[in-house]
C-alpha cells in the first residue's frame, strides 16, 4: 500500500487535524507516515499546506514529487487548484466548495469550480454547510476528511478511532460531533459513486 496525500487549506480551516487524524490511523494500521508542513502565513489567513505518504514500506522522502500525488484534500476551492501539478493522472481532488475569501482578487467561484469540474476524478462538497446543518460549524475539515476516507486505503473504523483519540480530552460531545462530520462527508461521496 502507498498512498501520496496533499493537504491544503487556509490558516484555521483545520488542515493539520486531518494530517493528525490520517496519522493516527495510518500507525493504527501499521503503517510508515512522513509528514512535512507548510504554514506560511497561517495565523493572518495564509495558505497551509502539507505532503502526507502513506505506504506499507518505509518511505525516503516527505515530499511528494510533481504528478505522483494520489490524492489532493483541500479545505478551500482555490487553494485545491495551487496544487494540481502535484496530482498524478489518475489521482482524486477532494475539496471544499465553500470560499474562504482573504485576497481582494479572489477569483470567481464559478470558474474554480468549472477547474475543478475538468478533472476525471473529483469529489466537492459545500462541506461548511454540511458541518451547519449538523450544528457543528467547525467540523467543515471532518466532513472533507469523511469524504475522502473511500479512497484513503485505510479502514474507516481506524479513522473513527483516530477521531475519538485526538478529540479525547475534548469531551463526548465534541468527538461525537466530528464522528457525524466524519459519516456525512462518507456519505456524500458514496451516493456519488
Amino acid at each position: 500500500m502507498k498512498k501520496d496525500i496533499i493537504l491544503a487549506g487556509v490558516g484555521g480551516q483545520g488542515i493539520l487535524t486531518i494530517a493528525a487524524t490520517i496519522g493516527l490511523a495510518a500507525l493504527d494500521s501499521g503503517l510508515f507516515l512522513k509528514q512535512s508542513e507548510v504554514h506560511g502565513m497561517s495565523q493572518r489567513g495564509g495558505d497551509v499546506q502539507s505532503h502526507l505518504r502513506l505506504s506499507s514500506k518505509e518511505i525516503a522522502s516527505d515530499l511528494i514529487p510533481y504528478g505522483r500525488a494520489d490524492m489532493i484534500i483541500s479545505v478551500e476551492p482555490m487553494e485545491s487548484l495551487r496544487y494540481l501539478p502535484f496530482l498524478s493522472d489518475d489521482g482524486w481532488l477532494i475539496t471544499n466548495t465553500k470560499p474562504y475569501i482573504n485576497i481582494p482578487n479572489y477569483p470567481d467561484l464559478n470558474e474554480i469550480i468549472s477547474e475543478i469540474e475538468k478533472l476525471p476524478n473529483r469529489i466537492y462538497v459545500d462541506a461548511d454547510e454540511v458541518a451547519k446543518k449538523l450544528k457543528s460549524p467547525k467540523s467543515a475539515n471532518i466532513v472533507i476528511l469523511g469524504a475522502a476516507s473511500p479512497y484513503l486505503d485505510i479502514e474507516y473504523e481506524k479513522l473513527k478511532n483516530a477521531i475519538r483519540k485526538l478529540f479525547l480530552t475534548k469531551g463526548e460531545s465534541v468527538i461525537d460531533a466530528n464522528l457525524k462530520a466524519l459519516d456525512a462527508g462518507r456519505e456524500y461521496t458514496l451516493a456519488m459513486k
